[in-house]
């Protein structure tokens, strides 16, 4: 599994770029202000990223109690992006609505949106996350000597 500092980066990574890539986006697409639109993601993504870190917890560990392994197939990784995605439907449905002064039924338009766009974001992040940052091998550390001064010798 990851250790916590591997989950705090992919974490704040994901939500930087998700935020520089949103703000200008929604402002565009939706017709607010920039400073509106990154109002709303930067509250999302100090929300999202406490959730990001205890789902991707949870998800890992689901995995290795279900399959016993870490390994994401196409299907796992979509479905692991569309339930992070509803959990935070449920969240900014409501804020989302009172302070753009819309309805829900628009709000939940904008929120099916905005989570279209984070879940391929997501899929395409996490991806080339596990590129660039392997998870380490289950195998490999139960390979590794138990003493670390025998690690130095070898």
């Amino acid at each position: 599994m990851r250790n916590t500092r591997d989950r705090i980066r992919h974490a704040v990574g994901f939500e930087v770029v998700g935020l520089l890539i949103f703000a200008p986006l929604a402002s565009w697409a939706f017709g607010y202000e920039l400073h509106q639109m990154g109002l709303i993601g930067a509250v999302a993504s100090l929300v999202a990223t406490g959730w990001n870190y205890l789902y991707n917890v949870l998800f890992d560990k689901g995995m290795l109690r279900f399959t016993g392994q870490l390994r994401k197939s196409v299907p796992v990784r979509v479905l692991h992006a569309v339930l992070f995605e509803l959990g935070l439907l449920v969240v900014f449905l409501p804020s989302l609505a009172w302070y753009l002064g819309i309805s829900l039924i628009d709000a939940l338009i904008m929120d099916i949106a905005v989570a279209g766009f984070y879940m391929v974001y997501a899929l395409v992040y996490n991806w080339l996350y596990d590129i660039v940052f392997p998870v380490p091998s289950l195998k490999a550390k139960s390979a590794a000597p138990a003493n670390p001064e025998n690690a130095a010798l070898g």
